[in-house]
């Protein structure tokens, strides 16, 4: 995996495909290997480059808090490292907040926004789902700490198909193999930068072309947060699947690589 170092932190990622630049930034607690069910396809389509985000994966995990303006930053400079002055920006959960980040700080840097299970600010319950996974991350083992996610992020469709929940299965058992899981200082600061993200007097000077996208019954960021978002950005459409979670765009998965693509493919 390619990496490099600017202002003492290193940051690794992957590129796939080619074609226009699309800069995938996922969650919180996820590297960007995650991106794996989407890449294969968009990667026939366009240039996609995966970072682990600052805090997990390969990437340094420095001690302390995180902010979406620092984790911007941090993805400008890769794009600057590979040369791209303008890119596609997708961005899922925390990725979502970094990349209203990128569109806000660095406009002239950014084509389009694809904003999955976004928000512009927390209220108390968000802060406490946030800080409640810190918690559990401290006391828990790697496999039921991703069984507690699972259990925020799927729908209930997802829990009753016997193939989906069996995929659920063997996740958790692949934690117990993971050879190189977050430290809780990462996800800490990780989840410092999602509690203390607002942008909502800002989204106003977000002109990007914006697809707001997510689940109707996501209960980890509640439908409210992605239709506030959509309401403050001028130049956004809002698509929510029925009966999907958080993580609606594995839950959805052809649609939603398809959706995705026809976005960007319309805004180059």
């Amino acid at each position: 995996m390619p990496s490099f170092t600017k202002n003492d932190f290193t940051m690794h990622y992957e590129v796939h495909g080619e074609g226009e630049p699309v800069l995938c930034i996922m969650g919180i607690t996820a590297p960007g290997e995650y991106w794996a069910d989407h890449l294969e396809h968009w990667d026939k389509k366009f240039q996609c480059i995966a970072p682990d985000n600052r805090g997990v994966g390969f990437s340094d995990k420095p001690a302390g808090d995180y902010s979406t303006e620092m984790l911007a930053a941090d993805h400008v400079a890769l794009l600057d490292h590979l040369g791209i002055e303008k890119a596609h920006v997708v961005g899922c959960s925390m990725g979502s907040v970094i990349a209203q980040q990128v569109a806000l700080i660095y406009p002239e840097r950014v084509k389009s926004v694809t904003l999955m299970c976004t928000w512009a600010r927390c209220d108390d319950y968000a802060k406490s789902v946030f800080n409640h996974i810190v918690v559990a991350k401290a006391h828990l083992k790697g496999e039921e700490l991703l069984e507690y996610l699972q259990l925020l992020i799927f729908d209930k469709r997802s829990w009753d198909d016997p193939e989906f929940h069996q995929s659920m299965l063997d996740a958790r058992e692949d934690a117990k193999q993971a050879q190189y899981p977050q430290p809780l200082h990462g996800l800490a600061g990780q989840c410092a930068a999602c509690t203390s993200h607002n942008t909502l007097n800002d989204l106003k000077n977000l002109k990007a072309p914006a697809l707001v996208i997510g689940g109707e019954t996501d209960q980890f960021t509640p439908r409210w947060m992605a239709e506030e978002v959509h309401l403050n950005l001028p130049n956004s459409t809002l698509h929510l699947y029925p009966r999907s979670g958080h993580a609606f765009h594995w839950e959805n998965l052809e649609d939603f690589n398809e959706r995705v693509a026809d976005f960007i493919s319309n805004n180059i």
